[in-house]
């Protein structure tokens, strides 16, 4: 691997290379000042922690870095951060479920050289050769997995990689491969060893059988022979592409230099990105966006600030820059009563924490078009008495600014939704709506019959199959609900005037939707009563949702915060594309 290639001269790279001192603010508590260094390897970050008065040296690589930002831009800074400047301060935040790391510099110059260093170390890990990849990840394997730090690894550390990747091997089969790699026959594997058993680890039968169909008995593919397969595919290639591709992902440099490709070098190439089944051009939005609202299907999140279970997990702002960020459009936010007159949210009658609406209203202010322009919907189950209401209104309204819409679009058709290229930009309110003079609610139930109760019904009913003991702690919780929340079933005018096309009311059936289209209104369905539409109605149901938006949530069972499978719900809808959008989160017609 090219340590460093090109940055050794770099100012930034060169002061994290020789080390800084970096507060790591995790709580009130005080911070902790630590020494955080960048390895020669230029990949991994090296950082000195104290263990009862004992030293530790941990590391982290570049690879698991999404990115860095700068000043309170995270949930740990904006609530312990005050104590150093906002210049000082910068997050990294990690790829998968790692918490971020929070960090204040001694200047304002030494926090500017970290990010600007990270940022260019994260462009070039994007840039890497899939050889350098898998350099990198076998050496980070290698150094977990060393207990006794000698670049060796005996069988028993081979075991803890297998661990760690959860492979789950017969130890007999797996002390085969390891005798076989072991070519000084020390029961112990150098890096090379260590490659080679990771190859063999990770062998694929089916891909060594195409390989053997194309390169015949010599068991290389020549450019021509790549060739021949890549037309097999539907794709035309080049003799020039061709000997790209071998050039590219071609791991052995004497069969790169004759333009040929062995079957590691096919191997890499089938699971590279170029290799990919999915078009990369369908990354991009390149579909007809002008199509009213409810003819797409929307990437949608349910209590999107849970980290964790639905029971005792942590409420964090950063979930709802996670769902951003994987291009959700619609996420929920569960109001409640909070002390000092402020809304709070959380999962409700549980132990899961609190998080302060008018943060997660900031947080969605500043990553909500970070990964796609199109519209966002702000799905509110709300709590809330008519003060906090009102407060909570005030709040989208000041902070959103021209985001927010509380006004149908001039010249809109009222039987249609407006389309996504007509809401860029927008946020979207999904709430009820007090009724005007000219347009009743169909239904004869009160404003508090909605998908909320709807919910929390289901709810009661799906714990009553689980211990007496449990569903007993979590009504013993029930019924310290504020008094006021009962106010919920009113809506305070100020909120009920920023629902604009994601009304919230009771399904009123098919039948009476079907015959009074309103393509304002959203009703909510349980996956399972979404299942026994589809089964006894779809093809009334597909026609439902052609005419208005509709939103499904996970049974409350899923105590792990678990997703069901959209696809069945997808699945009947001939006016709707099956595939929802990675990028944009909002699918075609």
């Amino acid at each position: 691997m090219r340590p460093l290639a090109g940055l050794t001269d770099d100012e930034d790279i060169k002061l994290m290379l020789k080390g800084s001192l970096l507060w790591k603010i995790k709580s009130p508590r005080r911070a902790k000042e630590r020494l955080y260094r960048l390895q020669e390897d230029g990949m991994t970050i090296w950082f000195e922690r104290r263990f009862r008065h004992a030293r530790s040296k941990q590391i982290f690589s570049v690879m698991h870095i999404e990115g860095v930002r700068e000043g309170y831009q995270s949930e740990g800074l904006r609530k312990y951060g005050a104590s150093f400047p906002e210049r000082h301060c910068f997050t990294i935040v990690f790829k998968g479920k790692r918490k971020n790391l929070d960090l204040a510099a001694r200047g304002e110059e030494d926090a500017r050289h970290w990010v600007q260093g990270l940022n260019k170390l994260i462009a070039r890990v994007d840039t890497m050769s899939q050889r350098e990849k898998l350099d990198h990840w076998i050496h980070d394997m290698l150094r977990r997995a060393d207990k006794n730090k000698d670049n060796k690894m005996c069988f028993r550390e081979i075991k803890n990689v297998l661990r760690m990747i959860n492979v789950d091997m017969n130890d007999i089969y797996a002390y085969k491969l390891f005798k076989e790699c072991d070519r000084s026959g020390d029961e112990r594997l150098e890096e090379r060893e260590v490659e080679e058993f990771c190859r063999r680890l990770l062998r694929r039968p089916e891909l060594e059988e195409i390989f053997g169909r194309y390169s015949g008995e010599d068991c290389v593919l020549s450019a021509e022979e790549l060739r021949e397969f890549l037309r097999d595919q539907g794709e035309e290639a080049s003799p020039r592409q061709a000997r790209a591709i071998i050039h590219a992902y071609e791991l052995n440099e004497k069969a790169k230099q004759q333009d040929l490709m062995m079957l590691d070098g096919f191997m890499m190439y089938l699971l590279s990105a170029d290799g990919d089944i999915l078009n990369q051009e369908h990354t991009k939005v390149h579909q007809d966006m002008s199509q009213p609202l409810c003819h797409y299907f929307i990437s949608s999140s349910h209590n999107t600030y849970l980290t964790d279970n639905q029971i005792g997990g942590t409420s964090s702002t950063e979930a709802y820059i996670r769902a951003f960020m994987k291009g959700c459009r619609c996420v929920e936010l569960d109001c409640w009563e909070g002390s000092n007159g402020e809304p709070i949210i959380y999962h409700g009658h549980t132990l899961t924490s609190k998080i302060l609406f008018r943060d997660v209203i900031e947080s969605i202010r500043d990553y909500a078009f970070k990964q796609s322009p199109y519209p966002v919907i702000l799905s509110l189950e709300n709590h809330c008495g008519l003060e906090q209401q009102a407060t909570m209104a005030r709040h989208m309204k000041a902070i959103l600014g021209d985001m927010l819409l509380t006004q149908p679009l001039e010249g809109q058709d009222p039987k249609d939704l407006p389309s996504p290229e007509q809401l860029k930009g927008k946020v979207l309110v999904k709430g009820k709506k007090l009724p005007d003079l000219q347009h009743e609610p169909r239904s004869s139930g009160s404003l508090s019959d909605n998908e909320e109760e709807e919910e929390e019904e289901e709810e009661e009913e799906e714990e009553g199959l689980q211990e007496r003991g449990s569903r007993q702690s979590l009504h013993s919780l029930q019924e310290i609900k504020p008094l006021q929340a009962k106010e919920a079933s009113q809506v305070a005018p100020e909120l009920s005037s920023v629902v604009v096309y994601c009304q919230a009311v009771p399904f009123p059936g098919l039948a009476q939707a079907l015959r009074d289209p309103r393509p304002c209104e959203m009703s909510s369905f349980s996956e399972r009563k979404a299942r026994k539409l589809i089964r006894e109605a779809g093809k009334a149901f597909v026609r439902y949702n052609a005419q208005q938006l509709s939103r499904i949530y996970p049974l409350g069972l899923k105590m792990n915060s678990s997703n069901y499978n959209p696809q069945e719900m997808w699945n009947p809808t001939p006016t709707q594309h099956p595939l929802a959008h990675p990028s944009t989160g909002i699918s075609p017609p």
